[in-house]
Formats: structure tokens, sequence, C-alpha cells
């Protein structure tokens, strides 16, 4: 059978899979498109055998999955996908109530951290659809992702604008792991050679589209009021790679989120072991 292989529907993840069409390597996986949150439930049930999906999800099933070594969706300091928008400033917040897209649980635990430790602010959460107009009628801010984030970072408002990418550089000084490429472990132990295989076709993703960025920004502003130039500096924005000092900034953000009381514990991060 060939591998089930996750797909997030959002712009963030354009360049790592336009190399997979372009190199025709979807041939080999069954590809299901759905929103992050969706991607981990689906993995953690054995609907999927590989996905994208929130760091934190990873987290919290971290005994039943192990991570692909070298590709994840970060930022080492502005992302523009992950916004909070408020009617005041961060830092006063404490007591208001916030509104949490209810799309990806990683930026949700983020918003949490940042407001409880960054900015001091005791604030009151709503999980609700990803739609600002309504979130903001019920809400003194709302926290959005992906796509609905870039066009709010694009469009002009009233509202004051965060990029929790930003924040989180500046009260930690590490970069931000939004999500990781998981593997459902025993799928992994059972089928050596189809991960292998997707492994490298991930990786080969990732190289060709950042040998053709120009035509990956392009492409991505066929079906967007934003400009080519705002796709290209949104994708060299974001980081795909997963090395040491991303590690250590997710490590910090486990960390955090268990302080908080949103992670029961802080799991060992373990890699897929490659012959």
């Amino acid at each position: 059978m060939r591998p089930r292989l996750g797909h997030i529907q959002f712009l963030n993840c354009l360049p790592l899979y336009y190399g997979l069409v372009k190199s025709d390597a979807l041939l080999d996986v069954d590809l299901v498109k759905a929103p992050p949150r969706r991607l981990a439930e689906m993995l953690v049930a054995g609907e999927l055998d590989a996905a994208p999906i929130p760091a934190i999800e990873y987290a919290r099933h971290a005994d039943d999955l192990v991570l692909i070594p070298d590709i994840s969706i970060s930022s080492d300091g502005e992302v523009q996908s992950i916004l909070l928008l408020s009617k005041l400033p961060a830092e006063t917040l404490g007591g208001r109530l916030v509104a949490l897209t209810d799309t990806s649980r990683t930026s949700q635990v983020l918003a949490r951290i940042l407001l409880a430790k960054h900015w001091e602010a005791d604030a009151e959460y709503v999980e609700m659809p990803s739609d600002l107009a309504s979130m903001m009628r019920d809400a003194d801010a709302a926290l959005l992702i992906g796509d609905d984030a870039l066009r709010a970072f694009y469009t002009p408002t009233d509202l004051l604008k965060y990029d929790l990418g930003t924040e989180w550089k500046a009260y930690t000084g590490l970069p931000m792991v939004y999500a990781v490429w998981a593997v459902r472990r025993e799928y992994a132990e059972r089928n050596a050679e189809s991960v292998t295989r997707l492994d490298w076709a991930l990786n080969e993703s990732m190289r060709y589209s950042a040998e053709h960025a120009d035509a990956v920004a392009e492409y991505a502003a066929r079906w967007e009021p934003m400009p080519v130039s705002f796709f290209a500096s949104y994708f060299d924005a974001l980081r795909f790679r997963f090395g040491d000092r991303f590690r250590e900034g997710m490590a910090r953000y486990f960390s955090e989120a268990h302080a908080i009381g949103q992670l029961q514990r802080v799991p060992e991060v373990r890699l897929l072991e490659r012959a």
C-alpha cells in the first residue's frame, strides 16, 4: 500500500508540496488534505501514516510517533501567518476575552504562553471558528493562523497586530516550530522502505522549491489579492528545516506549555532513524 500522507491546506505548506507535484513524487502517495488539527486526529487514529501536525500534538502523542528529522514549519522571528489582532494593547488583556481559532492547537497554546508570560496578561479564552468579524464581536482580541492571518496581515485595520513569531523570538531569543512531519511509529517500523522514500521525497521537494522560489510565489499569488512580492517575502520568512536551534526552540515551547498547564509532560523528541 502507498503511504497515506496528510497535507495542510494552508499556503505555508505550499513550498513543501510544490516540489512533490513537479517531481511526480505524489504518484507514490495517497494525499489527504485537512486542517492541521484534523490531520493530527487522523494520524493518531491510524487513518494516516504520516502528516504535518501541530507541534503541540506531537508532544501529546510522542510515544506513538517519530519525526522526519529535517523538515518543519518554523520561523526565526516574523512569521506573518500567526497573528493576534486586538482592540487593546496585549499587556492590558488581563481579564478580557480572547478568541482562539479552532484550526491549530500549537498556535492556541503559543498565544496563551505569550499572554501569560511575555505580556503578563491573565486573559480569558474561547475557541471559535476562524472568522475575524464574529470573533471580534464577542472578544477583545482574536488569534488567526494560516491564510486568514496572511490576509489580515496584508489588510489595513484599526486593530493592533501582533506577529506571534516576532513576539516569541523577543520573549525567548529562539525560533518557533509550528508544525512537524510525524510518522506513526508502528508504520515506520513495519514499512521502513516506504518511509525512507517518503523522507527522501519531502527533502527533494524542499530542494526543488528553494531553487524555484519565484515560481512558488507566483503560483501562490494566482488566487489571492496579495502580489507576488508579498508571497516572496512570506516564504522567505518561513523556515522549513529542523536543525538544532529549531529543536531547542521547540523544547522551550514544550516547557512553557507545561508550565502553564497546557501539556501534561515534556516529551522526549524521537527522530526517524535513517539507514
